[in-house]
């Protein structure tokens, strides 16, 4: 635990930036609503002048995360930040600005004690920092979970599309049956089996398999082999054509002897929209 890293996304550049303005923002929301620090007393005016005059004070006081996330970057690009360490640098935010903000209050109002003043502005500079902090490092660590997923789907879709061979396997997950790509036409469910057709020789050829479709499908995932009916798998790589009729949409694969296969309404949106994203 004393060593382990913290993500290198919490002092990225633009993540850095995101934090820094979510923290001014939080700021300025916190002390105009809730007016911490005694910054009632800072300033005998309008309303709308305390906002101006209080949101001047708070956002010189944010210029202590900003000076910090600034060194903590360059820190970060030099060398892995520990969570430790990094616990640590965020109390040390929390302290600055709780000096900064008692420093200030006293020279308002000098008659005030200083340890209450400076106790007092660090449970409140703890909930101005703090609360954004937490939020937007959740924020940070989903976008980065979802962005590394993606790239794991991408990897994941990548291999399946440059696998060159198809292999299939009955109900007990024996190997049957294993067919180059390019030679693969289309899967065909019949009950408890299924007939995969594919060209050997330049020929119809069809094996007969005890599974399921769905077993089948399962398997391809992220393939160009897609499920296109209740009944039909097709390679979608060998497709040539796809024509959409009275009857309904039929996929063509320009050979004699290969009938045409049927798309049902379920699949239409997918099928065709792979087909125009990755033609053969």
């Amino acid at each position: 635990m004393l060593d382990q890293k913290i993500p290198s996304y919490i002092y990225e550049k633009k993540n850095s930036i995101q934090l820094i303005l979510l923290t001014a923002f939080f700021a300025l929301v916190f002390i105009n609503i809730y007016k911490p620090f005694s910054s009632s007393n800072w300033y005998s005016v309008s309303e709308f002048m305390y906002l101006v005059y209080s949101s001047l004070i708070i956002l010189t006081g944010v210029l202590v995360v900003v000076i910090s996330r600034i060194l903590i970057y360059y820190r970060g690009r030099k060398k892995e930040i520990t969570m430790p360490w990094y616990f640590i640098w965020i109390l040390l935010e929390i302290f600055f600005m709780s000096l900064f903000y008692t420093l200030y209050t006293l020279f308002l109002n000098p008659e005030r004690e200083y340890i209450e003043v400076f106790e007092e502005s660090a449970l409140n500079t703890g909930l101005v920092l703090l609360l954004p902090y937490s939020v937007i490092h959740l924020y940070f660590s989903y976008k980065d979970k979802k962005s590394k997923l993606q790239a794991l789907e991408e990897a994941k879709a990548e291999t399946a599309s440059k696998q060159q061979v198809y292999t299939f396997y009955d109900e007990k997950n024996e190997l049957r049956l294993s067919v180059r790509r390019e030679n693969l036409l289309y899967i065909e469910a019949a009950d408890n089996y299924v007939y995969i057709w594919y060209l050997n020789k330049g020929h119809l050829t069809k094996f007969m398999l005890r599974t399921s479709l769905k077993s089948i499908e399962e398997s391809m995932t992220e393939t160009p082999v897609l499920r296109c009916h209740r009944s039909y798998m097709v390679n979608s790589e060998q497709v040539k054509v796809i024509r959409r009729q009275k009857e309904g949409i039929y996929m063509e694969f320009g050979m004699e002897n290969v009938p045409d296969i049927p798309i049902s309404k379920t699949y239409s949106e997918k099928v065709t929209q792979w087909f125009i994203k990755y033609p053969a």
